[in-house]
C-alpha cells in the first residue's frame, strides 16, 4: 500500500520507532530524525547493563523497522531551539504532519540548597553514563562509600544495584517521601537488590512508620509484600554492602565541604489523604544522612527549549482532541504536530508503554492525514537540506556498519556486548570521519 503523505518523526526511541513503523505500514513516507547516532533511545541507553537478551530482542525489532523502504533515517541531527533545526524549520520543509517522540530530555529539579555540589546527580545522567551514551559516557562521577537515592521506583533499584555491584558503594539508602505501600518498583526488579536489605532492620522501619500509616488507614502489610515478595527469587550477594529504606522522609538540602557533598538533610513527613489521593506533608523535624553521593530518581520532564508550549513538565496537549485514540489526546496545541511516548507523558511506564503510546500516536496522525490533501513534500529535498548541515549525518547503512564494528570488537575482547563510548569513535567506525 502506498500513499503520497510524508511525515516527520522526531526521536528514534521505542515510541518513535514503533510510531514510524505504524505509519510506514500504512504507506506513509517517514523522515526519522534522531539526536543520537544510534536508534533505540531509552531501550538502548536506559536498560540495566546486564539485560543483554532484552536489549538484543528490542534491537532486532528496531532493525526491522529501519529496514522499511519508506523510512528515511537521519541520525546525529538535533531538533530544538538550540538544535541543528528548530521545530518551525522542520515544519517549513512541507511535511503533512510531525510526530514528536523525543522523550523527556529535561530533568526534574527540586531547587534545593546544595544541588550543584559534586556528588549530587540525576538518575538519568548516571543511567546514560553506564550505558555509554555520549557525552554522559565521558562524564566523571564521584561515588563514595555511602549513597542516598531519592525515589522508590525501578530506576532507584537499578541505580542502587549499579552503585553496589559496579562501584563498590558499601551503603545505599532509598529516601522515600511517602510510605512503604506506595513504592513503585516491581518484585522482578527488587529481586536484584533484596539480598542487601537487612530484614530485621526493615521490620523496625515498618514499625517506626506504622502510626503514620494507621492515621490514614493504610495497611503496612501492603508495603511489606511489595518488598518481601521478591525474596523467593533473590539474586545472591556479590559484595558486602547494605541497602536501607528511609520512609516518610523528604530531602530538604545537600550539605558539603569544599564543593563536595558530605550530608543529606531530610525532613520527616506524615501522610494525608484527600479525594482518595495520598500525599506527604513535612513535620518540621529534620535529620541528616552521612553520604558522599545523592542521586535523584524522581522522574524527568520534557525539554522546554524544544519549541512546543509546556505545562507541568510536559508538552501541552489539546484537551479537546479531534483525533483521540482510546480517549487519549496525542495532539499538541500546534496544528499538525502530535506527541507520543514520554513526550506526551513524561516518565510514564517502560518500553512496552512507549511502544503502545507511539503506535497510538501514529494512529492519531493517520486520522489527521485522512482529513487533508497531501502537501507533496519532497523526500529528496529534505535529504538535501539535512546533508547541507556542516556535520556528519548518519544514515541506515551507516548504522549497520557501526553494529558490525561493535560486534567485532566485542568478539575480540571476549565480551557479550561492546559500545564505543564517544561520538567520534562511532563516526570513525562508520567511516564518516577520519581516524586521528
Amino acid at each position: 500500500m502506498t500513499n503520497p503523505y510524508f511525515v516527520a518523526v522526531i526521536g528514534a526511541g521505542p515510541a518513535g520507532l514503533f510510531g514510524a513503523r505504524e505509519l510506514a505500514h500504512n504507506g506513509v513516507h517517514i523522515a526519522l530524525f534522531n539526536r543520537d547516532i544510534k536508534a533505540g533511545g531509552l531501550a538502548e541507553y536506559g536498560i540495566y547493563l546486564e539485560k543483554h537478551v532484552m536489549k538484543e530482542g528490542l534491537r532486532k525489532q528496531f532493525r526491522q523497522a529501519l529496514d522499511m523502504a519508506n523510512i528515511d533515517y537521519y541520525g546525529n541531527v538535533s531538533i530544538g531551539t538550540n538544535g541543528d533545526f528548530t521545530l518551525d524549520e522542520i515544519r517549513a520543509l512541507g511535511f503533512d504532519a510531525v510526530l514528536v517522540s523525543a522523550g523527556a530530555q529535561g530533568t526534574k529539579s527540586l531547587g534545593l540548597p546544595g544541588e550543584t555540589l559534586e556528588g549530587v546527580y540525576h538518575a538519568k545522567d548516571l543511567v546514560y553514563h553506564y550505558n555509554k551514551l555520549p557525552p554522559f559516557s565521558q562524564r566523571k562521577f564521584r561515588f563514595g562509600k555511602r549513597a542516598a537515592i531519592i525515589g522508590a521506583g525501578n530506576v532507584m533499584v537499578d541505580i542502587a544495584r549499579y552503585l553496589i555491584n559496579h562501584q563498590g558503594v558499601e551503603e545505599v539508602t532509598a529516601v522515600v517521601r511517602r510510605g512503604p505501600a506506595e513504592v513503585n518498583f516491581t518484585k522482578d526488579e527488587m529481586k536484584h537488590l533484596i539480598s542487601y536489605l537487612d530484614l530485621g532492620e526493615f521490620e523496625k522501619e515498618l514499625a517506626r512508620v506504622r502510626p503514620a500509616l494507621d492515621a490514614i488507614g493504610q495497611d503496612p502489610e501492603i508495603g511489606r509484600h511489595k518488598v518481601e515478595d521478591a525474596l523467593s527469587k533473590a539474586d545472591p550477594k556479590v559484595r558486602e554492602a547494605k541497602f536501607h529504606f528511609d520512609f516518610l522522609a523528604s530531602p530538604t538540602a545537600m550539605i558539603g565541604e569544599n564543593g563536595q557533598l558530605t550530608k543529606l538533610e531530610v525532613e520527616d513527613t506524615i501522610l494525608t489523604e484527600r479525594d482518595g489521593k495520598t500525599s506527604a506533608k513535612g513535620t518540621g523535624t529534620k535529620h541528616t544522612l552521612d553520604v558522599e553521593t545523592v542521586i535523584f530518581a524522581i522522574g524527568d520532564q520534557v525539554d522546554a527549549n524544544f519549541g512546543l508550549p509546556t505545562e507541568w513538565g510536559e508538552f501541552t496537549k489539546n484537551k479537546e482532541p479531534k483525533f483521540p485514540v482510546e480517549h487519549v489526546s496525542y495532539e499538541s496545541m500546534t496544528e499538525g504536530v502530535f506527541v507520543g511516548g514520554w513526550s506526551r507523558k513524561a516518565s510514564e511506564g517502560l518500553v512496552g508503554y512507549a511502544r503502545r503510546d507511539g503506535t497510538n500516536a501514529a494512529k492519531a496522525v493517520l486520522q489527521y492525514l485522512q482529513t487533508k490533501e497531501p502537501a507533496n513534500a519532497n523526500p529528496e529535498a529534505v535529504a538535501a537540506k539535512v546533508k547541507s548541515l556542516q556535520k556528519p549525518i548518519v544514515f541506515k547503512e551507516d548504522i549497520k556498519r557501526l553494529e558490525a564494528a561493535e560486534a567485532e570488537e566485542a568478539k575480540k575482547r571476549g565480551l557479550v556486548e561492546f559500545k564505543f563510548a564517544s561520538n567520534e569513535e562511532m563516526l570513525q567506525a562508520m567511516g564518516l570521519i577520519e581516524t586521528v
